[in-house]
């Protein structure tokens, strides 16, 4: 092949991602650097994901059109530090052809190139025996390959996937932690199946069998503190990225701040979340957080490859969630989840992922958004075809799905399961106090205008308010007065607020309604100020 269309980029980038998906584990498996909490191949995975969906919805015979999916997609998805870090390979390799008629060998070896010099920028302190060298590897085997006279685009993936498996295989010597693990970097491994997907589409290759993990290298490292690994992305953003880099770079390190028309997208690792998410908040429109606890994601590792010989549980659960604060709440529960919600839902493809990703004979999954639900039963339909049993349970807000989360116990019975989380679904309240996107008339409150503090009830709107804290008082006073059958309220707050204004705000609720006891947390969905669960 001579040429690629912007058909076919994109086909190769969506061909691309079901190989790099094959490879999940093993990459997880190499994840020592720059922490032991094995979720590279994870990470990378899901950002490919979200360029495949932007893929899907952009004018595929245009180029721009695909190459803007490729930056867009990925910066938008881009998780943890490998993520991050991938989104620039593929936003400078997207630069280099969105002008471009065709992908010629020419052009694929200028967006190797591109791709990594991009993501060399967006490292503060750039660090040999990672991604980046592999990166570099692979762009210089491509320019290599077209010096030298190739006239296909299976001579410049021939070339660049030689001298890139040469520069993996060397990054133990340049990367100390990796030679006492005895690894090769996650990270670089993982774009080397990344470009192998790339070719394998041009060459026609089918998907590859999974390779069998013999073991985990977080397994040489004991456990301790590690910290937070954080991340933001922000929309309407007016500052230049420099100044926001400067301001968040004293909270931590594995510290990368990027950014594209008016998002960035924030990572950092720190023993402080909530004061960063805090301190940057203020500089646009917070549209998305994530907090892991890397420690306790090095834990579960290690306890995951103890039980490794055991047989799994009959049930396994799936929540689609959002706000870090939540995502916690969910996995402390036991469920995998599946990053979305309002505005952000996931595909078909994303949730019966997660379902394939559970070794549990039986599955239930909480879509939590009214707007999910068609899309978990369509994944249950899929997964059921390849021998695994998936149960819905329809679940219309966070509340909801957390009220029946609590009930799941992985020995179980799903069928019995099942029909317990609906009851506790159908008994939770669920407040969200957030703002209006636009002005509109409201049958049960009238005028409202867009930015105004709306609070809806069970996702119906119900309050106009002047402040937050006044439209869940409202709330609650419209549906606890002359109620006595409630006693916990768990109040999760955004990062645009503080602990002490939610702090506060549970005193005073707790002062009006003596029965009731007020769990406050941080880490609610991004568009929210509040989100409450009344049971």
């Amino acid at each position: 092949m001579d040429k690629w269309t912007p058909e076919a980029v994109a086909d190769a980038f969506r061909f691309a991602t079901d190989w790099f998906a094959v490879f999940v584990e093993e990459v997880n498996a190499l994840n020592v650097y720059p922490v032991p909490d094995g979720d590279t191949g994870t990470n990378m995975h899901l950002t490919l994901q979200s360029v495949r969906r932007e893929l899907d919805l952009c004018d595929n015979t245009k180029m721009a059109e695909v190459a803007r999916a490729l930056a867009y997609g990925s910066l938008l998805g881009a998780r943890g530090n490998s993520g991050v870090i991938l989104s620039q390979l593929l936003k400078g390799f997207s630069e280099a052809i969105r002008r471009e008629g065709a992908v010629t060998p020419e052009v694929l070896a200028d967006a190797l190139e591109a791709g990594a010099q991009s993501a060399y920028r967006a490292v503060m302190k750039p660090v040999e025996g990672t991604i980046l060298t592999v990166a570099r590897g692979v762009a210089d085997g491509a320019a290599q390959a077209v010096k030298e006279g190739a006239a296909t685009i299976e001579a410049v993936f021939a070339g660049a996937l030689e001298r890139g498996r040469a520069e993996l295989e060397r990054t133990p010597e340049l990367l100390p932690v990796l030679k006492t693990a005895g690894v090769v970097d996650a990270g670089g491994m993982g774009y080397i199946h990344l470009v192998e997907g790339l070719g394998g589409f041009v060459l026609g290759k089918p998907l590859p069998e999974p390779p069998k993990i013999e073991k985990y290298a977080q397994e040489a490292f004991e456990e301790e503190e590690y910290g937070y690994c954080t991340e933001f992305l922000m929309e309407d953003v007016k500052e230049p990225i420099e100044k926001i880099r400067e301001l968040v770079a004293p909270f931590g390190d594995s510290l990368l701040v990027v950014g594209a028309e008016g998002y960035v997208k924030g990572h950092i690792h720190t023993n402080d979340p909530d004061g960063l998410l805090a301190a940057v908040a203020r500089y646009g429109k917070m549209k998305r957080t994530k907090v892991e606890d890397m420690s306790e994601q090095h834990s579960e590792i290690l306890s995951a490859v103890g039980a490794a010989d055991e047989a799994p549980p009959p049930t396994g659960l799936v929540a689609v969630a959002s706000g870090w604060g939540i995502i916690k709440a969910f996995r402390g529960l036991g469920a995998r989840i599946v990053a979305g919600g309002q505005t952000q839902n996931p595909s078909v493809q994303d949730i019966l992922d997660a379902i394939k990703s559970l070794p549990n004979p039986e599955v239930i999954v909480l879509p939590n958004n009214k707007n999910v639900i068609l899309a978990a039963e369509k994944a249950a339909e899929l997964a059921e075809k390849e021998g695994k049993k998936v149960h819905v349970v329809p679940t219309r807000t966070l509340g909801q799905g957390l009220a029946a989360a609590v009930l799941y116990a992985p020995e179980s019975d799903a069928a019995g399961l099942v029909e317990e989380m609906k009851e506790a679904a159908a008994h939770a309240v669920t407040f969200e106090v957030t703002r209006a996107s636009r002005d509109a008339v409201v049958e049960e409150v009238g005028e409202v205008s867009e930015g105004q503090v709306i609070g809806l009830k069970d996702g119906k709107l119900t309050v106009v308010a002047d402040d937050p804290d006044e439209a869940l008082l409202n709330l609650l006073k419209l549906t606890l007065d002359g109620a006595d059958d409630y006693e916990i309220l768990t109040l999760f707050h955004s990062p645009a607020l503080s602990a002490e204004q939610a702090r506060a705000l549970a005193e005073k609720i707790e002062e009006s309604y003596e029965d009731l006891d007020v769990e406050v947390h941080a880490g609610g969905p991004d568009l929210y100020d509040y989100l409450a669960v009344l049971e």
